[in-house]
């Protein structure tokens, strides 16, 4: 299998997941009631928002123990993510189907956000 040269963040798979992510959380969102406009809604969207912004924003740094640093925050916000799809679960505002799909999603994006990191862990640990 050829792999591709990666010129830029959006070159990386995980990146492009990241903004299905959020485009799935903003139809999905706009669905939910109107009382929660200012709450759930606004932050499941910018928890999903984070993810990929953080990518680009490390990938911008041009360092690799800052990229490190961004990719953690992009895992915190997948967090974030997690919970509140099963507050919105609990809440009624999205159904199993729904809820499974994200949820499969999100663990996909996790995993792949893992090997990102581990991957810019052991090129650091080669440069030392």
């Amino acid at each position: 299998m050829e792999s591709k040269k990666i010129s830029s963040y959006k070159d990386l798979v995980v990146w492009q997941k990241g903004i299905e992510l959020v485009n799935d959380v903003y139809s999905i969102t706009r669905k939910f009631p109107k009382e929660e406009m200012f709450g759930l809604t606004n932050q499941m969207r910018r928890a999903s928002i984070s993810i990929p912004a953080n990518i680009a924003e490390g990938w911008g740094r041009k360092s690799t123990k800052n990229y490190i640093q961004f990719i953690r925050i992009s895992i915190g916000s997948l967090f974030e993510m997690e919970t509140m799809c099963i507050i919105a679960k609990n809440q009624n505002y999205i159904d199993e189907r729904i809820y499974s799909t994200i949820s499969a999603n999100l663990e996909e994006l996790g995993r792949m956000l893992n090997k990102l990191l581990q991957s810019l862990d052991k090129y650091t640990d080669q440069k030392h």
